[in-house]
């Protein structure tokens, strides 16, 4: 048995928690939604879906106080908020503790690096894998596909494999890379083309697939990060790109990304981390990304608004 923390446990960090609470794992629940850390601490952490229907019993709170040093610590906060996660976890981290880094878009370990240590740090994405909330303490996920981590910068082999073992005790499966780049790109690829496309549509994947209209916009997506992909010298292995997004968005055809499903609940949204990563990389490689630069502008736009009116 791994004791393990997940700080920042949304929709994503519940699933984890419940199905590695699940497993018989010390499971240390972090969230700063007081309702959610409540309703788990009385009731437990119902986790429906795919993988079965449970309700599990874990240690939950909105602060690191108390739950000592662990075995493997999971950020899966927001990117916005992973420099304040990495800082929360330090009182968690000993000389054996290896530190998970996994967000959407680019980004997120170099800021958690310099805080909790990059000889500790993995990276990890998630694939065909979406999750939302249905309440405190209920969480519900769609598809249960791959995860994937490696080293960030010194990283044992053997504490990389030791921290996927946690995971695949749970019942994921599990893919450990020696290119993270490579590995962070092929995840960008899909939440370029489907994030943004569906937050300014309010369609499904699924349905942005079947859209006679909204489709070209999410392949314009996709082609442009491509392209800066290829121009930044990334080696993507996925065959043809579109092909490979379309196979993987048609396993979790009525998921809404987390980017749709932050913008519907009022929530501040990672556009910057990723539809944004690509105007922000592109233009120093003269590579042009106009339908990113637009989705990404009306996101902006919209968010403002959206918090103005709250």
């Amino acid at each position: 048995m791994a004791k393990v923390a997940i700080v920042g446990c949304g929709a994503m960090g519940s699933v984890y928690a419940a199905l590695m609470t699940d497993a018989g794992h010390e499971v240390h629940a972090i969230t700063l939604w007081p309702d959610h850390a409540a309703a788990m601490a009385a009731n437990g952490l119902r986790c429906e879906g795919i993988s079965g229907d449970r309700t599990v019993r874990l240690h939950a709170s909105t602060t690191t106080d108390g739950v000592g040093i662990c075995d493997l610590v999971i950020i899966a906060t927001k990117a916005f908020d992973v420099e304040a996660a990495a800082r929360a976890s330090l009182s968690l981290i000993g000389p054996d503790t290896v530190v998970q880094s996994i967000q959407n878009g680019l980004g997120s370990p170099e800021v958690a690096a310099p805080i909790v240590g990059a000889d500790r740090l993995a990276v990890g994405v998630v694939g065909g894998f979406g999750a939302s909330m249905r309440g405190p303490g209920h969480v519900h996920h769609n598809g249960m596909e791959m995860i994937r981590f490696g080293a960030f910068a010194g990283l044992s082999r053997r504490s990389l494999e030791a921290s996927a073992a946690i995971w695949e005790s749970a019942g994921f499966k599990v893919m450990l890379f020696d290119d993270i780049k490579r590995m962070v790109w092929e995840k960008l690829i899909m939440n370029v083309t489907f994030s943004a496309t569906c937050c300014t549509t309010g369609l499904t994947i699924g349905e942005v697939m079947d859209d006679a209209d909204a489709w070209p916009v999410a392949r314009g997506c996709a082609e442009e990060a491509v392209a800066v992909a290829v121009a930044s010298g990334i080696k993507l292995e996925v065959g043809d790109p579109i092909a490979h997004i379309r196979k993987l968005g048609g396993k979790i055809p009525h998921a809404k990304p987390s980017m749709l499903l932050d913008y519907e609940a009022g929530r501040r949204c990672e556009i910057d981390a990723i539809n944004g990563s690509i105007p922000r990389l592109g233009q120093p490689l003269g590579v042009p990304t106009p339908v990113n630069d637009t989705l990404v502008r009306v996101i902006r736009a919209r968010e403002r608004t959206l918090i103005k009116s709250l």
